[in-house]
């Protein structure tokens, strides 16, 4: 059925501003929680029954479950949040500072535990691989000056606005890149900077933070380290749930309204200017309208615009992930919080996933525990929550109802052997995630966790910029568009979001 408009433009003017954002991901709530602090009448329309997105949770036979995101770093995005609505974040969330970033586990049996702490890491890769300390330390030296004066301005500034070049120090940035960041590949800058293939595969590992290949991503994602090793890595207490959980009640304090299982069914707009949203086949009126919706389907479905939304598809999508949560009976004193079991050719991997779009029977094999942090309440006493994840390519079709059961195999088999325990009678629950209802659930486009992958050297340009070019009052936020994926570029990307809007709004005022 098509919606026509029937809402004159100047419909507005005569009460307060009305906001509407498209999903409740944690972009979304942090888009919410800025628009309502600015005096916006703020409504998030989800079409699931919780808010989230990604960042949800799930409880079964006792375990708990993060269902999505577990790396928690720069918790300064969130305390930022509460300190601009005026709320204490101690009365909502709490986080604890970690130790060891990850546990690395070779097939030659070498286990490097990466602290979060430079110095301690450079020597614990010296004593392990005898790596270079000084060359370590000089990477995530060179990490931190990468991020201080050229993330800074792709992070907090949308890269899609003229007085960007005025307002970022611009000069700075480029004097920092240098040819290695920009034009190389991640894996060729960390191969001439380190002599251990532990080290350079240890690091080369960053790219897949927002789901691409270290040998086809910019050297520039050699600024990734820096937030796990020079600022730290922390653990929230209740586990990545508590990070939604928190947002989500200071989103209600500060008056935000949420539409649950009601999901968008177009955006409205007429001459250049966004007018509201459909949703229960109801014309929903509003002044801004915010999609923190994958931006593929937003274009497709919910501008009704099929060719913009497959001049998206030009970019390469982000991998995505086959996830088993596994009721584990019984304790692993080797393992962490985080975990990492390598793939002894890292290169073949990322080609099955990139070019075969298929997956090597010798995947990398994550695993997250947050029992580790909190034993007896993230799972029974005596066990522990593991959350395991393998690195999957973007659904195009693949079968994965054999594709299942065949790698569930193959990790047993990996972790049985270099745990040195049979792993598969101590399961007691299991439920598996696939990039199919990775889909389903977030609508992320082929399953694809970050939307496009940085697989180019100008892919942190090509994405999707936080504003529309061409409808007035529509805008983006979200680890599909600019800056990109993962929860402290979701929470920029709400940021300079928000700014934008800020902007326009003193911009019509003035006019």
């Amino acid at each position: 059925m098509q919606i026509v408009p029937n809402l004159p433009a100047d419909t507005y003017s005569m009460h307060q501003k009305k906001a509407a954002v498209i999903g409740s991901g944690v972009a979304g709530l942090a888009s919410a929680i800025r628009l309502a602090v600015q005096g916006f009448s703020v409504t998030v329309y989800e079409k699931n029954e919780y808010p989230g997105g990604k960042l949800s949770h799930f409880e079964k036979d006792g375990f708990h479950f993060d269902a999505g995101p577990s790396l928690f770093t720069q918790p300064q995005n969130i305390a930022e949040l509460f300190t601009l609505a005026g709320e204490n974040m101690q009365d909502y969330f709490s986080y604890k500072q970690l130790p060891i970033s990850c546990n690395y586990f070779y097939e030659d049996g070498t286990i490097i535990n990466a602290w979060a702490n430079a110095n301690q890491l450079a020597k614990e890769l010296h004593d392990k691989t005898g790596e270079d300390e000084n060359a370590v330390m000089q990477y995530l030296n060179g990490a931190a000056t990468l991020y201080q004066n050229v993330a800074e301005i792709f992070l907090n500034y949308s890269l899609h606005k003229l007085n960007t070049l005025f307002k970022a120090p611009i000069l700075k940035a480029l004097q920092t890149a240098k040819g290695r960041h920009l034009f190389g590949s991640l894996h060729t800058l960390n191969n001439k900077a380190f002599t251990k293939p532990h080290t350079v595969q240890l690091f080369n590992r960053y790219a897949t933070y927002n789901g691409s290949n270290p040998y086809k991503a910019p050297g520039m994602l050699s600024l990734i380290p820096h937030l796990e090793h020079n600022e730290g890595n922390f653990y929230p207490k209740g586990g990545m749930i508590s990070i939604t959980n928190a947002l989500y009640a200071l989103a209600l304090k500060k008056g935000v309204n949420f539409k649950f299982n009601l999901p968008v069914e177009r955006i409205i707009e007429s001459g250049g200017k966004v007018l509201g949203l459909v949703a229960d086949k109801k014309n929903i009126p509003a002044d801004v309208v915010i999609s923190n919706m994958d931006i593929y389907g937003t274009y497709k479905y919910l501008l009704q615009n099929p060719d913009k939304a497959t001049a998206i598809l030009k970019q390469e999508r982000s991998s995505s992930a086959l996830v088993f949560y596994w009721g584990i009976n019984g304790t692993f004193p080797q393992l962490d919080l985080h975990n990492i079991f390598f793939s002894n050719d890292y290169k073949t991997e990322f080609e099955h996933l990139f070019v075969h779009k298929t997956m090597q029977p010798d995947p990398t094999v994550y695993i997250n525990i947050t029992s580790k942090c909190e034993p007896g309440v993230q799972a029974p006493d005596g066990k522990e929550n593991w959350f395991v994840m393998v690195n999957a390519p973007a659904n195009i079709g693949q079968n994965w109802e054999e594709i299942k059961p065949a790698i569930k195999q193959l990790v047993l088999q990996k972790l049985s052997r270099l745990l040195q325990t049979n792993i598969e009678p101590l399961i007691e629950t299991e439920e598996i995630l696939d990039p199919i209802s990775i889909e389903t659930k977030t609508a992320s486009y082929m399953g694809s966790l970050y939307g496009s992958s940085s697989n180019s050297k100008m892919a942190a340009f090509l994405r999707h910029p936080n504003f529309s070019k061409n409808i007035m009052g529509l805008y983006f936020a979200g680890g599909s568009v600019h800056p990109g994926g993962g929860i402290p570029l979701c929470l920029k990307s709400a940021k300079i979001m928000s700014e934008l809007v800020a902007a326009d709004f003193s911009k019509q005022k003035q006019h």
